[in-house]
């Protein structure tokens, strides 16, 4: 994936080319791949909605993980009252009939793509089938290669002087009860990640330096010359 450079931004420059994804809504934004999985930490939930949300209709499947550390602009007072506010809409008759109002993170961000896809078409509905959230980082994907979408990030969005919220802390206030759980898996997900990443290091500098002292015959040298790997 080439990154794409955000309009007014030199911060982008400073992250990996390999995680910068999306900087466009464009379908030619992403190039088309099996899967893709976002790690939602740090994104603007309605920005990352409406970016997962055109992937989904091209055709893209798209897996959100983190989605507990999405943060929403304004304050969580905020946050709290208009979720109050939605909480209020429902069947007059029989609340049993809907709108229903979803309290785990990854929920809330699957109802927010939900909105912006025609769910009610063949079309939409496939497109949702190709949308999965989860808190946290569950296996497989803990081991997947990770993605972020620069337009959608907080700290490229978001001026530094305003407020902002997680969608976690929101979750937890209306009645969502695992955030605990999801921290203490994170944990230990990070502790194993670490150790990963360190013997990674180790076992490509230790190839680094084997490659160096490796001795080749003038024979072998012309004949990978003539091929190119020289």
């Amino acid at each position: 994936l080439k990154p794409l450079p955000a309009p007014g931004h030199a911060v982008c420059a400073a992250l990996p080319g390999s995680l910068l994804l999306g900087l466009r809504s464009s379908s030619s934004a992403m190039s088309f791949h099996k899967q893709i999985v976002i790690d939602c930490r740090g994104h603007l939930l309605g920005r990352l909605s409406s970016l997962v949300a055109k992937e989904l209709l091209n055709g893209q499947q798209v897996i959100c993980v983190r989605t507990e550390d999405i943060n929403i602009s304004g304050s969580l007072y905020r946050a709290k009252l208009k979720y109050a506010n939605f909480k209020r809409k429902h069947t007059n008759s029989n609340p049993r009939h809907g709108p229903f109002h979803q309290r785990a993170p990854a929920k809330i961000l699957w109802r927010t793509i939900r909105g912006m896809v025609p769910h009610k078409t063949a079309r939409g509905a496939a497109a949702l089938d190709r949308l999965k959230c989860f808190e946290g980082m569950p296996h497989p994907y803990d081991r997947k290669k990770r993605m972020v979408m620069p337009c959608a990030l907080k700290v490229l969005r978001l001026r530094p002087e305003r407020r902002f919220c997680k969608l976690g802390d929101l979750a937890s206030e209306f009645g969502w009860k695992h955030k605990d759980l999801i921290k203490r898996l994170e944990d230990q997900r990070k502790v194993k990640s670490e150790a990963f990443h360190k013997k990674k290091v180790a076992a490509t500098r230790s190839r680094q330096d084997a490659v160096k002292k490796v001795k080749v015959s003038a024979e072998d040298q012309k004949i990978l010359e003539a091929a190119g790997f020289a």
